[in-house]
């Protein structure tokens, strides 16, 4: 039987995110996906595509929300995979006790806010120019390791060399069976 693979997309949600497809494409042979859209989990139905108006909305409960759904959605454990508002979204939830094998979380934009961090298999990725990633402060003071990847910014998970090494890796954990 599949291993179960949660993924939570970025702030965009389906609106844009065709990228997604590729991690898809190299993941669904072996998981079995679960796929949330994180506006969705939200409860965020604004028309606008503006991000500043997205974006606002995620931090004025919109992040709360989708963590309290995401607690009532997910009660088995399974790997995860999330991106950007996603990652903070699952980080959120794995601290208030989501069943998690393991996390993998790109570009996650608010955990730097968090003073602990989940006591589960933890990857946490971001891209070197990218503004919303952790000090190495924060990561020293909740023992978090980050990955750093030179010269991208905070959209490095929608390019093809980082979705190929991030698939590859959590292929890599169930097929080996390391965490």
């Amino acid at each position: 039987m599949a291993e179960k693979l949660v993924v939570i997309s970025d702030m965009w949600g389906t609106k844009k995110g065709l990228w997604i497809a590729s991690y898809f494409g190299y993941l669904q042979q072996y998981f079995d996906i679960v796929f949330h859209d994180c506006q969705q989990l939200g409860d965020i139905d604004i028309d606008f595509s503006d991000e500043d108006t997205i974006h606002g909305a995620f931090v004025n409960g919109g992040i709360d929300k989708a963590v309290q759904n995401l607690l009532r959605k997910e009660t088995e454990p399974a790997h995860y995979l999330a991106f950007s508002t996603g990652g903070t979204i699952a980080y959120k939830a794995a601290l208030k006790g989501l069943p998690v094998k393991s996390l993998t979380a790109l570009s996650a934009t608010r955990v730097r806010l968090e003073e602990s961090m989940p006591t589960v298999p933890l990857k946490l990725i971001y891209g070197e120019c990218d503004k919303s990633k952790p000090g190495l402060k924060w990561a020293k003071s909740v023992g978090a390791d980050l990955k750093i990847v030179p010269n991208f910014g905070h959209t490095l998970y929608s390019d093809e060399k980082i979705i190929s090494e991030v698939s590859l890796e959590l292929l890599g954990r169930v097929t080996k069976k390391v965490i």
